[in-house]
Formats: structure tokens, C-alpha cells, sequence
């Protein structure tokens, strides 16, 4: 077979690596635009709120926009005695500066359920005007394995219980879409979820609807120096002020809209 000359081998792969290079671009860019655009429909509800933990560590709450920023749910406990260090100052502070506040408990899958419901009651105090309390739910690798998936949903339903009987309000359950599609699908029909997914909407089996969506873990809010959780309610502020209502809480009042610098 006789060779291409010299010049027309250079111009066929000049074009072959052109193409190839404009095909690179192209799907770097859908894949920045699809995949790493957690927040793009966040915008489009508009209640917002954050969470922290003591990972956040010092907080210039009196920075916090309230005007942006609706609700915060902070960290309170996790497992059957861990206290998180920064929860006590976080939450006075926040009251004290007019957010709605929550506490949530980091549950540990190998630990009873009424000791962990004991060490959150202990933690938490009892205040008509908070969020709901929240029950993090979420796969362990240590614990996992510790009790059958009916024992478990028992442990988790004792928990679920003594928060409510103690607070007065129906608890929440935060959960990654595997977690809920795998072990509490089918169960729990009545609890509220907060539904963690940063790559889309949420998408749970056999549950149509979630109360709270965090879509991001990389948020930058003024007064907290690290990345932090952001969240949305699902639905609209009149709907928000029926679930405040609903949990004992005054609605809010209308404030001017946030402004984006």
C-alpha cells in the first residue's frame, strides 16, 4: 500500500486531534455544568438554612444574614453519649440572634435507641419555639451489621418515639437517598424527611415529597469560616409558615428580600 504524502498525514490527524480536543472541551463543559451545579434548583424554593456542627467551629452568628437564611439546625449528640462542644454556645447564641433553631443527633446504628433518645433529651432543652428535633440516619460500616434491618427500624422507632413524646413534635429524619431507598423504604410513612443529594433533586422510593433538601456541603455564608451545609424547605414561604404553625411556632414575619453582592 502506498504511503500518504508527509503533508497530508499531518493535516488528517491535525484534524482528527482538533476534533478530538473540541469533543474534550465540550464534555468537560457538560459535565461542570451538570454535575457540578448541586445548588442549580435550590433557587427555586424559597426558604433557605444551613447546618453546623462544631467542625464549623467558631461562630459570628451576628454576621449570619437572617434575611437570607431562615433556619439552622445544629448538632446537638450523637451515639448514646457524645456531646457535640460547640452545641450549648451555638444554640443560645443563635436564639439570641433570631433564628429558628434545631438540634439533630448523629445516630449510631449499633446503639440502642432509647439511650441515644436519653443523651439527646439530656442535650437539647425543651423550647416550644424550636424546630423539630432531627434524627441523622445514615450508613456506619462499624455498626452495620449489628442488629437485623427489623431490629434496627425497632431501635430507630424507640428513639423516634421518645423525641416525640418528649418534644412534642413530629421528629424528622435526615437520610441519604441509599439509605432511605434500602433500609427505611416502607416504613415510617408520617415522619418528614431532609433528604441529602448534591448532585440533583431528590429521588426517594415510594415517597413523592421531602421537607427539608440539603444540596451542599461547599456553601460560604459570612461569619463561618469553613464550607458549610446548605439546605431549602420544600415549598413556599406561605407553606413554611404552616409548618411553623403546625410545630408551635410563630410564622415569620415577611422580611425584605436578600440581595445577592
Amino acid at each position: 500500500m502506498k504511503a500518504a504524502p508527509p503533508s497530508a498525514f499531518w493535516k488528517k490527524h491535525s484534524v482528527i486531534a482538533t476534533g478530538l480536543l473540541l469533543t474534550c472541551v465540550l464534555g468537560t463543559g457538560l459535565y461542570v455544568f451538570f454535575l457540578k451545579q448541586p445548588s442549580a434548583h435550590a433557587a427555586d424554593y424559597p426558604v433557605h438554612g444551613f447546618d453546623v456542627s462544631h467542625h464549623q467551629k467558631e461562630i459570628d452568628w451576628n454576621q449570619i444574614p437572617k434575611q437570607k437564611y431562615q433556619f439552622v439546625y445544629l448538632k446537638s449528640t450523637e451515639g448514646g453519649d457524645f456531646k457535640d462542644s460547640r452545641f450549648q454556645h451555638n444554640w443560645l447564641t443563635a436564639r439570641e440572634q433570631g433564628f429558628l433553631v434545631g438540634a439533630y443527633h448523629f445516630y449510631r446504628l449499633c446503639r440502642d435507641g432509647a439511650i441515644q433518645a436519653q443523651n439527646f433529651i439530656d442535650t437539647v432543652p425543651y423550647k416550644s419555639d424550636a424546630l423539630p428535633p432531627a434524627i441523622d440516619l445514615e450508613y456506619d460500616s462499624t455498626c452495620i451489621q449489628h442488629y437485623s434491618k427489623e431490629q434496627l427500624l425497632n431501635q430507630i422507632q424507640i428513639m423516634h418515639d421518645r423525641l416525640k413524646n418528649h418534644y412534642g413534635k413530629q421528629p424528622i429524619f435526615y437520610v441519604s437517598k441509599s439509605f432511605y431507598n434500602l433500609v427505611l423504604a416502607g416504613s415510617f410513612a408520617e415522619v418528614p424527611l431532609w433528604v441529602r443529594e448534591y448532585q440533583d433533586l431528590p429521588d426517594l422510593k415510594d415517597q413523592p415529597h421531602w421537607t427539608f433538601w440539603q444540596h451542599s456541603s461547599q456553601g460560604k455564608i459570612p461569619g463561618i469560616h469553613t464550607s458549610v451545609d446548605l439546605n431549602v424547605f420544600y415549598g413556599s414561604k406561605r407553606e413554611w409558615n404552616q409548618f411553623l404553625e403546625q410545630n408551635g411556632i410563630p410564622p415569620q414575619k415577611q422580611s425584605a428580600p436578600f440581595i445577592q453582592q
